[in-house]
């Protein structure tokens, strides 16, 4: 008889998933229960997941059966799993396939099919449609640019499709990986990015070959794209969130691929250039002259015959992307992340436009292995001062957020962490110029705002990576695709009201392997709203399995 104590699974009517921290379980079934469930709230005993559509197609999309997941509820649940669950599962998943995207003897032109009349009755009435597609037997015609916008208004009426339309190969670029780096360490590619690699390119059939994989930051998602071009060796086109990260992209081709200089081109607002592997920035796609014009960048698209487009940190893709994302549903498309929460919520946006998520490996996991960091987090309270008390009761939300953020007592315990670390590679981060500029006056440290220009933020990196600096100072402009290897402590001293990507995305600045554990520390004060808001920053970070130590100061650290 199976022991229902050693079970830490409740699955509730509502198709909540309720996970018991305390329970022998929790690891098993937290990692069983990921692929197809997400996340609501995380605190100290009880998490809570759901069951959506989203999350269910996601896990159709990477090949789980209904059957699979109806086992692992019941398998894992401490009481009987409801039947209204087990239907909703069943009732949700034969949905998926039940719409296919198929190619026609027109080159420029697709058909949306179905088996089931009820089906194609219910796309017929809706309105959002009418001027993409056009009724044919057993479904209906539609032009080959609105493959994406078709594709995400049926998902918001319900309606995942199948994409079986085959992808253009684009120009041919040799590209392959070096076994040596340039540095002369022998290149290893880890189990994990080659399992990411398999289940992205699938089997070079109709319905793979695009979609999303998520990989903790510090795991290498950088490799996989790469490895992904030298399956694929065509023109590829890299947009990534920063002009940093666009140089570091290139570093990184040059030391792990056979790609010369003259290879790769440089889009930024800098430069123009197009090449076999040309990288640019999501900034520049969007820039436009004023709120009337066209976005004048969008033609990059156009100009190259791509065969790959990689999204760095996909869940960035600003809106304006997702329109011309949609006219170039031939391309092979990649997208990397190391969370697909949207502060927006369209995550439906990227499974219909980038693709469905095809791999995720848990935080935890890579951390085990070794091939990220061990990382401990901290959040230190601390009380706002008297003087500013009446200033905080009397604003209104957004001030008073402002108000705590910028307490002037965290310099005072900045100073304290910075002589308990001598000897790491410590990082300042905060949200707020004014607050930063005075930290850096305080430390004689460089700082790097949005102001600051990118040679000179060029120059700063790479001081902190040689260790010419051992402090740093940025603001949220270093949330992103920026290696700093040796980076051990980062110090938030404020951040974005209650962005959860924001806070996995600073904890990932430390998280490089290396010889010894990372610390990350947030500092918040005391009853105020910034607690609130670190509370749901920290929320997917718990979900990772990393858990908040909460101090007044320097108490117990």
């Amino acid at each position: 008889m199976i022991d229902t104590s050693q079970l830490a699974l409740i699955v509730q009517g509502d198709h909540s998933l309720l996970l018991d921290v305390h329970n022998p379980g929790f690891e098993k079934a937290r990692a069983e229960i990921s692929p197809f469930a997400e996340l609501i709230k995380s605190p100290e005993h009880i998490h809570t997941y759901r069951m959506t559509p989203l999350s269910l197609w996601n896990a159709a999309s990477a090949g789980i059966e209904e059957d699979e997941i109806i086992e692992s509820l019941n398998r894992l649940s401490r009481f009987p799993v409801p039947e209204n669950v087990i239907y909703f599962v069943r009732s949700t998943l034969s949905r998926y396939g039940l719409i296919k995207v198929e190619a026609t003897e027109d080159e420029g032109v697709l058909f949306l099919k179905s088996t089931d009349l009820a089906i194609l009755t219910e796309i017929a009435h809706l309105k959002s449609l009418k001027k993409f597609l056009t009724p044919g037997e057993g479904g209906f015609f539609m032009k080959l640019m609105d493959r994406g916008t078709v594709k995400l208004h049926l998902i918001r009426a319900g309606f995942p499709v199948e994409d079986l339309a085959p992808l253009k190969s684009g120009d041919p670029c040799p590209i392959n990986m070096r076994e040596t780096m340039i540095s002369g360490k022998p290149l290893h590619i880890r189990d994990y990015q080659e399992d990411a690699i398999k289940a992205f390119i699938g089997n070079n059939k109709p319905g793979t070959g695009f979609g999303t994989v998520v990989v903790p930051c510090g795991g290498g998602k950088t490799v996989i794209g790469m490895c992904a071009m030298s399956k694929i060796q065509a023109k590829t086109l890299i947009l990534t969130t920063n002009v940093a990260a666009v140089h570091q992209w290139k570093r990184e081709l040059l030391d792990k691929t056979d790609l010369r200089e003259e290879d790769i081109g440089e889009y930024t607002g800098e430069k123009k250039e197009i090449k076999p592997v040309t990288i640019g920035t999501y900034q520049i796609l969007i820039w436009r002259k004023d709120k009337e014009s066209e976005y004048t960048h969008f033609s990059l698209f156009r100009k190259g015959n791509w065969g790959l487009i990689i999204y760095d940190e996909v869940h960035l893709l600003p809106a304006p992307v997702f329109r011309v994302t949609a006219e170039i549903q031939a391309v092979r498309r990649l997208g990397l992340t190391a969370t697909l929460v949207r502060e927006d919520g369209a995550e439906e946006d990227v499974f219909s436009l980038v693709g469905p998520k095809r791999y995720d490996v848990p935080w935890k996991e890579l951390e085990a292995g070794g091939w990220i960091a061990t990382a401990w987090c901290h959040e230190l309270r601390l009380d706002l001062p008297d003087d500013l008390k009446t200033s905080y009761a009397v604003a209104d939300k957004r001030l008073k957020f402002r108000i705590a953020a910028e307490n002037p007592h965290k310099s005072h315990l900045v100073l304290d962490l910075i002589k308990k670390h001598p000897d790491d590679a410590i990082m300042i981060i905060g949200q707020y110029v004014k607050q930063l500029q005075e930290m850096a006056r305080i430390l004689g440290a460089p700082l790097i705002t949005g102001k600051t220009p990118n040679a000179a933020r060029e120059e700063i990196y790479e001081n902190f990576r040689t260790g010419r600096s051992r402090i740093i100072v940025v603001s949220k402009v270093a949330n992103f695709a920026i290696d700093l290897p040796d980076a051990s402590v980062a110090i938030q001293i404020s951040g974005t009201f209650g962005s959860r990507q924001e806070e996995a995305q600073r904890l990932g600045r430390i998280l490089r392997p290396k010889d010894k554990d990372s610390w990350f520390y947030s500092l918040v004060t005391r009853y105020t709203v910034e607690e609130q808001y670190a509370a749901n920053r920290q929320q997917f970070l718990t979900e990772q399995g990393y858990k908040y130590t909460i101090s007044l100061g320097m108490e117990d650290l």
